[in-house]
């Protein structure tokens, strides 16, 4: 192939079918993208491990027959396994651990043909919105490199955006897939709580917030990959009922006319900025010509509550992975293993009571039933993915009394004095306040997608996120593949 602007032209679909045709191989695609990624990572720090043998070996074949045969790929950092390379979790001592064995997705990922070249960049334990993690350091936005891609996913969607490859895996426990998305004018979907395998060695990826899938530029090769993973794996703690037919055909037929309520309003009540609010109503605008009736509500959820059973989660999963540490290093986890602020959060998440935690649960329990009573009414639900343009490299960082307060009460172990002081409120509350709804969709289990229809006046991309009943990804993915006719994107580039 060569020529840059040609491996461009093709999202991975187009890619695989140029293999089919034999009119490329995909050692060429491999070489092409290991070019690529020689290239750009240097000024976007993307890709953290390099697998160029195993992608090279790979793609010399056999490689198996798929929707992706041929294609480049590559994998997020986190879950994402793949046997004899470490996962390091955005971690510093993880990141020398290789692992034994691939996950159930990455099986899923070969068998539909692509080819593995690396893991991207992730924050530590994929905990933020921003890729920006004390052992990899930032990973930077293609549309402008001072300003985040978001995160945990950010690594996958700069490649994406950049061009290393045309679609990259990702994961979502708080809208990971699509804040990442967002900020770099691609497409992302979380699929169902239970739609994607967790194993083999995880189950209820915190407590079933999390789903694993992939962030592309084109709908139908998201499309195509939830076709090829979907399904429960050995053990899985959840077992979805199967689609009634192909995601890839849902992206290519035309819905019928849509009930859709749309929201502008945070729903913990701090400030949107206008270029979201007018995204959403842009977009509102886009629904209406396509034939769909689009009218202002949003379900009467507490979302204060839900943010704070978020963050109660948020706590406890810390704790637990640093205690889990233990199993890979063979020994306990030190401050010295982690990030301050993560060693801090797991204090934290050692400080609640049982009973605290599962009242955190309950409110997900209600929460989702209240929605659910919502789309009986409506068939999705329209809302910013994020509540601000993509923010600069460290404008999410502590502060400096923040970051103060954290190493002083590591050194004195002052967990519960912390949580008691109103600091982690303040800190929740300023991290939240700019990415404040994507996690209902987590917590509540529910399908949603964040769409590229809107570039602000600075050039940086801001999606919209719409919102589906549990189960319900056909009509998310056929409204995508409308959106994407009308007003496409695949040709607009940073």
């Amino acid at each position: 192939m060569g020529n840059f602007a040609e491996y461009e032209q093709y999202d991975a679909m187009g890619l695989a079918e140029l293999v089919k045709k034999k009119e490329v191989t995909p050692a060429e695609l491999c070489g092409e993208a290991i070019d690529r990624i020689e290239q750009f990572n240097p000024a976007f720090n993307a890709v953290v491990t390099r697998m160029d043998e195993q992608g090279r070996k790979a793609a010399s074949g056999p490689i198996p027959e798929g929707p992706f045969t041929g294609v480049p790929f590559l994998l997020k950092d986190l879950m994402a396994d793949y046997a004899g390379v470490p996962t390091s979790y955005g971690n510093r001592v993880l990141k020398n651990i290789p692992v034994a064995n691939d996950s159930e997705m990455v099986v899923r990922f070969k068998k539909s043909g692509l080819v593995i070249l690396g893991k991207t960049n992730t924050p530590e334990f994929g905990l933020t919105g921003v890729t920006e993690s004390e052992v990899f350091g930032p990973c930077r936005n293609p549309w402008n490199r001072e300003h985040t891609p978001g995160g945990s996913s950010g690594g996958s969607a700069t490649a994406v955006a950049v061009g290393m490859v045309p679609m990259a895996s990702a994961g979502d426990g708080g809208g990971s897939i699509r804040i990442p998305a967002s900020c770099c004018g691609l497409f992302g979907i979380k699929p169902s709580r239970g739609r994607n395998p967790t194993g083999p060695d995880h189950g209820r990826v915190w407590q079933g917030a999390v789903q694993e899938h992939v962030i592309s530029r084109s709908v139908r090769d998201s499309a195509a990959m939830l076709d090829m993973t979907n399904g429960a794996d050995t053990g899985a703690p959840y077992e979805i009922r199967p689609p009634e037919g192909s995601y890839l055909k849902e992206a290519e037929t035309e819905p019928t006319a849509l009930t859709i309520a749309f929201n502008t309003r945070s729903p913990i009540g701090t400030p949107v900025h206008k270029e979201c609010i007018a995204a959403v109503e842009e977009t509102a605008r886009i629904l209406e010509n396509l034939g769909h009736h689009v009218e202002s509500a949003e379900p009467d959820i507490d979302g204060m509550a839900l943010a704070k059973s978020y963050m109660t989660l948020y706590f406890g999963e810390v704790g637990a992975d640093i205690r889990e540490m233990a199993d890979i290093l063979g020994r306990k986890a030190t401050p010295a293993d982690v990030e301050p602020l993560t060693w801090t959060l797991g204090m934290l998440g050692r400080s609640f009571s049982a009973a605290y935690f599962v009242e955190a649960m309950r409110q997900w329990d209600r929460a989702a039933r209240k929605i659910g009573v919502f789309f009986k009414k409506y068939d999705l639900y329209l809302c910013p993915t994020i509540a601000v343009p993509p923010p600069r490299i460290g404008e999410l960082n502590p502060s400096a009394v923040e970051a103060f307060a954290v190493k002083a009460v590591n050194a004195l172990r002052l967990g519960g004095l912390l949580k008691l002081s109103g600091i982690v409120d303040q800190m929740a509350e300023k991290s939240l306040s700019k990415m404040p709804f994507t996690q209902m969709a987590n917590l509540c289990g529910l399908p949603a997608m964040s769409v590229p229809l809107y570039w602000g006046a600075d050039n940086l991309p801001i999606g919209v996120q719409f919102v589906g009943p549990f189960g319900d990804e056909a009509t998310l993915f056929r409204l995508a593949g409308q959106l994407e006719r009308a007003n496409p994107w695949f040709d607009i580039r940073p």
